[in-house]
């Protein structure tokens, strides 16, 4: 049975939903699931966990939520290398670029990206079904 740490940040709810909605497939799926807000979490429990889901939305020109996780991920890139990540957000506008940075980021401190999944706004019923694919992806 997989761990799984899913990190994330929401500033309107949008990505607080895909959070839920992930941990939710990947406990279905079979995995031990912690699920916490970047506030409530902190760099050295990855070490813990054989799986790390990073959530946040998009914020001013497609960066990462800067108040929170840009600081956050930016102290946990270092312990990054030969792990497991998965990354997840909402995105008002653009194309998603803010997640493709992110996840090269993520390969430039040695992580095994696994999954990614982003949803325009408040998650349709098409990004559920992804986060849901995206959730059994992580057990």
């Amino acid at each position: 049975m997989a761990k799984v740490l899913i990190v994330y940040v929401t500033t309107t709810g949008n990505t607080g939903k895909m959070a839920d909605v992930i941990a939710d497939a990947a406990k279905g799926a079979g995995a031990e699931v912690t699920c916490k807000t970047v506030g409530e979490a902190s760099v050295s429990e990855l070490a813990g966990y054989d799986v790390v889901a990073f959530g946040s939305p998009a914020m001013g020109a497609e960066v990462l939520e800067e108040a929170e996780m840009e600081p956050f991920f930016s102290e946990a890139a270092g312990s990054l290398s030969g792990k497991k990540v998965a990354l997840f957000g909402s995105y008002d506008w653009g194309d998603g670029e803010w997640l493709r940075t992110w996840e090269d980021r993520c390969k430039d401190a040695g992580a095994d990206v696994i999954a990614t999944v982003k949803a325009h706004l408040e998650p349709d019923d098409e990004a559920v079904n992804e986060c849901k694919e995206f959730g059994a992806k992580l057990a």
